[in-house]
């Protein structure tokens, strides 16, 4: 009888432990238990921390309540401009209602996926090229709006949308390269244009003053050819100032005049003989009265070099 009832206490135990093993659960803090009685949904939500359920009659399912996040692939699309570009997004969401969640749609992951990527197609052919690339944050509210509408009735809460990349096609890039470029040298040229402009606008006042002051170009010169020769890799070429030469000039004693030329003596009986100026003129006077010979090759008498005979004379001659 004793090891009857003894028999009969072990069995109640083990059944006992079994039981409670069959029903305990533990819920997490992050976590939020649904009972399915014979498939019904109790209305008590189970909250974090051990509870029990009664074995082979309800089921307990956990939900979590944290923030997933949900990367979407990257779509590919053709912008209102007509620019294919691919673009890809991560959303974050979170369970709000654990019921809606579970009972609501079969799966609230794949749901929500799949909303992200048609939204996300959707606000491609919505916007510009310009929009998706510099006011992303406002295709982002759009798109939150758009995923956040249906998931409402799924329990689901979105919490943030982002767009993380576009991609552009090549030929797209080295355009966008070019018009950069275009701008920017664009730019550059009103910058300096401006500068040359205010730089003018400068050295007129400078010249102004140096007109006033003869002395400051000077002294100007002389501080570039200090700027200069600082370097000592190249050949300086120093100018010569015009003031100068003119300070010069006045300052120089006028020229004396030239001693007159003189005559040379004539040669007497004592002299060596005649010099070579005047061997010139005896010959220059020699010359002047020695005939001229005919156009026959003889010497016609009376004619002279300094002065041409009479035409009677000439026909004398002949005769």
């Amino acid at each position: 009888m004793v090891e009857e009832l003894l028999t009969a206490a072990i069995a109640t135990g083990v059944a006992a432990v079994v039981y409670v093993g069959a029903a305990a659960r533990v819920v997490k803090q992050y976590e939020r238990g649904l009972v399915f009685r014979f498939g019904r949904l109790r209305e008590e939500i189970r909250q974090p921390g051990f509870t029990t359920i009664v074995p082979f009659v309800e089921r307990l399912r956990k939900v979590n309540m944290q923030i997933v996040t949900l990367p979407v692939p990257a779509q590919e699309g053709i912008t209102r401009d007509n620019v294919t570009v691919r673009v890809d997004a991560v959303v974050y969401f979170k369970v709000v209602d654990p019921a809606s969640a579970i009972v609501a749609v079969e799966d609230y992951r794949f749901a929500v996926s799949q909303m992200a990527q048609t939204s996300l197609r959707s606000i491609i052919g919505k916007s510009d090229l310009d929009d998706l690339l510099s006011n992303r944050e406002m295709l982002n509210q759009g798109l939150e709006l758009m995923i956040d509408s249906p998931a409402v009735g799924w329990g689901v809460q979105i919490d943030r949308v982002e767009i993380k990349d576009v991609s552009l096609p090549e030929t797209m890039k080295r355009s966008m390269a070019r018009q950069a470029e275009a701008d920017r040298e664009r730019r550059a040229r009103v910058i300096n244009a401006d500068a040359e402009l205010q730089a003018s606008h400068k050295l007129a006042e400078a010249a102004e003053v140096m007109s006033e002051q003869p002395a400051a170009l000077q002294l100007r010169l002389l501080h570039t050819i200090v700027a200069v020769a600082a370097e000592k890799n190249s050949t300086l070429v120093l100018p010569f100032p015009v003031e100068l030469l003119r300070f010069l000039e006045r300052s120089a004693p006028p020229p004396a005049a030239a001693p007159a030329r003189e005559e040379p003596a004539p040669a007497g009986p004592g002299s060596e003989g005649p010099g070579p100026a005047e061997v010139a003129d005896a010959d220059t006077d020699a010359l002047d009265g020695a005939p001229v010979p005919d156009a026959l090759g003889g010497p016609a008498d009376g004619l002279m070099l300094d002065a041409p005979p009479p035409e009677e004379e000439r026909e004398g001659l002949r005769d």
